[in-house]
């Protein structure tokens, strides 16, 4: 099978357990491959693995929340399209996002630039929605920030308290709160 069949694994290995938690052992053990086979798939290793599901999420938000955010509506709309798509990306604030998960530990200095570069692009898109809108170039910069940090910020929230529904408000606010005037 394709590297790519075992994204979706990778993916809740590290969302779970994090880069430094997420042993060879148990990635072999998720995936069903031995560690021969791991390296077959992904010779550059657990970095190799992690990339592969940075690019797939980076195609996800591409696919999902940069074009949501550029279709046809309005600001509102746009903004409802981005957080409907995030809520099926978290399962309603049950999952945690790998990009807080990859800024931990050793991980930070292997992939921060990775991390930075998705997290700018996210702002960026969000920003020139607003920007649409009438909103001072500044202040949509900043909105777009603080979407972000309300956003992980409410992950981060609804794990800790093992209650999605912190994420799931802030979900359902969101795009009123970002297109509200001033």
């Amino acid at each position: 099978m394709p590297k790519e069949t075992y994204i979706p694994c990778l993916l809740r290995l590290f969302r779970q357990y994090g880069y430094d938690g997420a042993t060879l052992s148990k990635i072999s053990e998720a995936t069903g491959l031995g560690k021969a086979s791991l390296y077959h798939h992904f010779p550059g290793g657990k970095d190799e693995m992690v990339e592969t599901v940075l690019d797939y999420i980076q195609q996800w938000l591409g696919q999902n929340i940069l074009s949501a955010l550029q279709s046809e509506g309005d600001a509102l709309t746009k903004l409802q399209r981005m957080c409907d798509r995030l809520n099926e990306l978290y399962e309603g604030g049950e999952q945690p996002c790998l990009f807080a998960i990859l800024l931990l530990g050793s991980a930070r200095d292997v992939f921060h630039n990775s991390v930075k570069a998705l997290l700018h692009t996210w702002i960026d898109a969000i920003a020139n929605v607003l920007i649409g809108a009438g909103i001072n170039q500044k202040l949509a910069r900043h909105r777009g920030e603080d979407a972000v940090i309300m956003i992980q910020g409410s992950l981060i929230l609804s794990q800790g308290l093992n209650d999605p529904s912190v994420f799931q408000r802030v979900i359902q606010r969101l795009p009123q709160d970002l297109c509200r005037a001033g």
